[in-house]
């Protein structure tokens, strides 16, 4: 119970960001309209898995330094989690654009930059699933970890300030807070941040547990049949 305060902080900020966001007013703005509510699910969920691939990237160094089988099991369990949110972004910003841009996909630098990003982390998955030897696997795929956080900076935050873009903040476009981004969404959109960020972190330490009760399960199965 000690630990599962900020579980519950987690859960009551989400309900909050869901009824909130559906419900509360939002400014009247061209081209954008109720869609902006999507603010606080898309840009959040992005934020969550930055943090998330941060913590991995954390990890993995950490096994570098020391090699332990619980840094290996939170690097790759986070990076699954922000290859989640990843995912999750890619599919609200999709939404987006076909109401704003009035496509599902547009040539945008950000939007093609994270699906690259993407891509670099579902080939982790597959280096991952390449490789027997369990202190190879970990090792190596701790060294692209750090690759792949690497390049998704500039994918990300980088090449879309340096080229036109369609997004807010990026490409000559003011950024929301410049401009729309009033004391009305900012009381939902930064208890979203916070939410979808717990989130983040309690889904990867579920995944990370019931890894450890299936090793623990598999052991005791191994002693079981050679006794």
């Amino acid at each position: 119970m000690k630990a599962a305060w900020w579980k519950m902080i987690c859960i009551v900020l989400l309900l909050y960001t869901v009824i909130a966001g559906f419900l509360m007013e939002v400014p009247r703005l061209a081209i954008l309209n109720e869609s902006i509510r999507n603010l606080y699910f898309h840009v959040p969920m992005w934020f969550g898995m930055l943090l998330i691939l941060g913590i991995s990237v954390f990890y993995s160094i950490k096994y570098l330094q020391k090699p332990s089988i619980e840094s290996d099991d939170m690097a790759v369990y986070a990076a699954h989690t922000g290859i989640l949110f990843g995912m999750l972004g890619l599919a609200t910003g999709m939404a987006w654009a076909r109401f704003t841009w009035g496509a599902w996909w547009v040539n945008d630098p950000k939007l093609n930059g994270a699906a690259i990003a993407m891509l670099i982390y579902m080939a982790y998955l597959v280096l991952r699933g390449s490789l027997e030897d369990e202190q190879q696997r970990a090792r190596i795929s701790a060294i692209y970890n750090i690759f792949a956080f690497a390049t998704l900076v500039p994918l990300l935050f980088i090449l879309p300030r340096l080229t036109d873009s369609l997004h807010p903040g990026n490409g000559g476009n003011p950024g929301f807070s410049s401009y729309d981004l009033d004391s009305r969404m900012r009381m939902v959109f930064y208890p979203a941040v916070i939410g979808w960020g717990l989130l983040s972190v309690w889904i990867t330490q579920l995944s990370v547990r019931l890894k450890k009760l299936q090793r623990r399960s598999e052991e005791t199965l191994h002693r079981q049949v050679q006794a």
